[in-house]
């Protein structure tokens, strides 16, 4: 249909300052699903997320993973968190 456009499209119309903007506020909701499913403060919740591979890929603009929905992402970091071995 005339006027479609695919996530690519829309994504490449964003400034670097919307993107970070997309960026900022996941990480916000990412965040926030931690506190209450890990049950960590903020403190920690930002911790777990920052040294995340999903965070990682996240600040990633090739991923457009900061374009997808809060709950997508963040059952990356789950599964990251759930296969994540201690050394």
């Amino acid at each position: 249909m005339e006027g479609d456009c695919d996530d690519t499209t829309m994504t490449s119309k964003l400034t670097p300052e919307q993107r970070q903007l997309l960026k900022d506020e996941l990480s916000v909701d990412i965040a926030g699903y931690l506190v209450d499913d890990f049950r960590l403060s903020p403190q920690e919740a930002i911790d777990v997320l920052y040294t995340s591979e999903t965070f990682e890929r996240l600040q990633d603009d090739a991923t457009g993973l900061y374009y997808q929905s809060p709950g997508y992402v963040y059952s990356f970091l789950q599964n990251e968190l759930k296969n994540a071995r201690v050394e």
